[in-house]
């Protein structure tokens, strides 16, 4: 698949190449396209086995080549091609079965005739000849370009044992190696399959009605936008759209994690990859087939397996520094001893084991596998993390800043009061207009013109009661007054909807009309003022109620550790009345977007904070905090593209699963750090001591690496 890159001329060609899964071929391949004229940059994804060429159109045709002289048949993705096609199997099993039974004739006739016997020799021969040719071949390449992976270690060793006489043991250890390396592969394959069980979610297929009305079934990825699909009960739902009729109740578990079904009407969306269990629906396509949210989801999920976390970056630093000095230490040990007057053959056995040990391979793989399986395991939940940087950074935060409404909140006020007001009463207000002045209009005819134009919950709301009493007229010169409400002309007058701070703003704020307001807002509601001419005409109280699941959440966090805090733009003491009933430590209102990005700058500096928010006032803190969090962002292009981490629906019970996610993940990653380092370092002891053997250093390297997989794959039981 060739684009044109960021870059002016350059283009970028996307090679799946099933035989690159270890970090040593990375490696590989950098120091191969690295010093390519043309080749600017190289950007690989091993737990798909993906490789990106950034590269100068000149140089195409020179790539693939390139890459087939390092051993590896690079496959280039091509748009009609699936990205995540699966790896062919390239392990010739009989041969190694073969190889197996000839390493064990080798050593059981070692015990019984002698190492160096003939018949040793000719099954031992036979069994590295069978097991051990693709390993040789990848050593000598490696050699052959700079590079002593574990391939190139394992084939010196192997020589070496071989022109020492350690026949049968040579036998062994390749064979071993072979096997070692088949679990290894298919232990991989998990952690990859996690992501590619997301892929299969969605169907196919589809039932799209005809132009002459008859229903058929179509191949998803032809069905057109606002075509009409129809979904059975117990099918599963094939792209996104919107319920034009028909009820059922949806499992959206896939997407966002929910436990219960989702019942769905006239006017819910569908998304693709979902289950549809009762009734029949007929849903009209809004998003096509590799735009759905579950597309969105898996891009992203695929991205964030691609980027390196800090701890991934740290251990691949380490690893540059541990192989040389390992491999620095054999040398000494097969050179300073027999020098000194030590046996030459038992010195030169003990650096072939330490050319085992060197390789870092247990190290290197770890955090991969362990930040893979932490991101499917969060994405199966409903949680979209960005990178493994987030999962990591997740553990530290001390702080979480949640936005009120459509967070903490649901999002759905309705109105309770509807007070017509004006200034020191009618009368008084009357005895003060200028002659000529026109008579008012319904305060509510003017109220649901501009609240009508808003896509505020508390705009939304007042429109919602008063929509069907009366009706708006058109509104000049709307603007938006972020933080405070609404404004416009209508009949050529200026009028405003708007908050507290509005009216103080405006200078309308009267000792009698802030006596009401306060009354309103002591039960907790929130008070728009309709404000025409300088005049207050009316008042408009809407509340809101906490999310089921707000109280149990903010217990988890704080249970977790984790201090909270509420910023909103409504008054301190229907804000005030929230927090209580949610148990949020400290609360901040009256806040401009402006507000909440200071109060989360000022924040950090006390440590790690999270921002949580659903609008795009909260944009500005969701970007400064460590960690930015967007509810609810199934269906949302923008959410799922900028937070660093979206939950997918509108449980905030997520917010302490992710935490406790991120403590899983490091506890892991520092469990195989330690695992992996901690067999190196024993058997490096029990090598220089003389007590190790080739095939148990196998059994270390191997086994390590097989450890450490085991380990991460455990997240995605969570």
């Amino acid at each position: 698949m060739r684009h044109t890159g960021s870059d002016v001329g350059l283009v970028q060609a996307i090679f799946r190449i099933d035989n690159m899964d270890c970090p040593t071929e990375e490696k590989l391949i950098r120091g191969k396209l690295g010093g390519m004229q043309g080749v600017v940059e190289l950007d690989f994804n091993l737990m798909q086995r993906q490789l990106i060429v950034s590269h100068d159109p000149a140089v195409a045709q020179q790539i693939a080549p390139a890459l087939k002289q390092l051993g590896f048949d690079p496959v280039e993705i091509t748009p009609d091609m699936p990205s995540d096609q699966p790896a062919v199997a390239s392990k010739s099993y009989w041969k190694l079965g073969v190889a197996a039974v000839a390493a064990l004739l080798a050593e059981l006739l070692g015990w019984t005739l002698g190492e160096q016997h003939a018949l040793v020799i000719v099954a031992a021969v036979l069994a590295i000849a069978l097991g051990g040719l693709p390993t040789y071949k990848k050593g000598w390449i490696a050699i052959r370009n700079g590079q002593l992976n574990i391939n190139a270690l394992m084939s010196i060793a192997v020589t070496g044992a071989l022109l020492i006489g350690h026949w049968p043991e040579a036998a062994m250890v390749v064979v071993l190696f072979a096997l070692a390396e088949l679990i290894e592969a298919h232990s991989l394959d998990r952690a990859r399959n996690a992501v590619r069980g997301l892929m299969a979610l969605a169907p196919e297929q589809a039932r799209v009605q005809q132009v002459d009305g008859r229903w058929l079934m179509c191949a998803a990825g032809e069905v057109a936008l606002g075509s009409l699909v129809r979904v059975n009960p117990g099918e599963r739902i094939a792209l996104d759209g919107e319920v034009v009729n028909g009820f059922s109740s949806v499992n959206q578990a896939p997407i966002t994690g929910e436990s219960l079904p989702v019942d769905k009407a006239e006017g819910d969306p569908l998304y693709a990859g979902t289950i549809n269990e009762q009734g029949s629906l007929e849903y009209r396509v809004t998003a096509r087939a590799g735009n759905s949210t579950l597309d969105r989801i898996i891009h992203a999920v695929e991205a964030a397996q691609g980027s390196r976390a800090p701890t991934q970056r740290f251990v691949d630093r380490f690893a540059s520094i541990y192989t040389p000095v390992v491999l620095v230490l054999a040398v000494l040990v097969a050179l300073v001893p027999p020098l000194l007057g030590g046996d030459w053959l038992d010195w030169i056995y003990k650096s072939l084991v330490l050319l085992v040990i060197a390789c870092p391979c247990a190290l290197v793989i770890s955090t991969p596998v362990t930040v893979v399986s932490g991101l499917a395991a969060a994405a199966r939940r409903g949680i979209l993390i960005k990178g493994g940087a987030y999962l990591e950074k997740g553990r530290t935060l001390r702080w979480l800043a949640l936005d009120k409404t459509g967070t903490l909140t649901q999002s759905k006020p309705v109105q309770t009061d509807y007070q017509i007001w004006t200034t020191f009463q009618d009368q008084q207000l009357q005895e003060h207009k200028p002659q000529g002045h026109k008579p008012q209009k319904d305060p509510r005819s003017l109220a649901i013109s501009l609240a009508g134009r808003s896509d505020h919950p508390v705009s939304r709301a007042i429109a919602q009661a008063i929509e069907k009493e009366v009706r708006g007229e058109e509104v000049a010169d709307f603007t938006a007054l972020p933080g405070r409400g609404v404004r416009g002309v209508l009949s050529g007058q200026v009028c405003y909807l708007g908050n507290r701070r509005l009216i103080e703003e405006l200078e309308l704020m009267t000792p009698e009309l802030e006596m009401r307001v306060l009354e309103l807002e002591r039960d907790g509601k929130t008070v728009v003022l309709l404000v025409q001419d300088q005049s207050v005409l009316a008042l408009f109280a809407v509340a809101d109620t906490l999310r089921s699941t707000s109280q149990e959440a903010i217990s988890q966090l704080h249970a977790l550790g984790v201090q909270t805090l509420m910023l909103t733009g409504d008054n301190a003491v229907s804000a005030q009345a929230m927090a209580r009933a949610a148990g949020v430590d400290r609360v901040e209102a009256d806040l401009l977007p402006e507000d909440k990005l200071r109060l989360v700058a000022e924040l950090s500096a006390q440590g790690p904070v999270g921002m949580v928010g659903d609008g795009i006032n909260d944009a500005p803190a969701l970007v400064r905090a460590d960690i930015g969090f967007a509810m609810g962002a199934a269906g949302t292009d923008t959410a799922i593209e900028t937070a660093d981490v979206a939950l997918m629906d509108d449980d905030l019970r997520k917010l302490p699963a992710f935490i406790r996610l991120s403590r899983a993940t490091m506890a892991i990653l520092m469990q195989n750090i330690a695992l992996a380092l901690g067999i190196k370092l024993v058997f490096l002891v029990l090598a220089l001591a003389g007590m190790a053997t080739l095939w148990m250093a196998v059994f270390a390297d191997v086994g390590a690496s097989l450890l450490v997989i085991a380990n991460g794959l455990r997240l995605l039981r969570r």
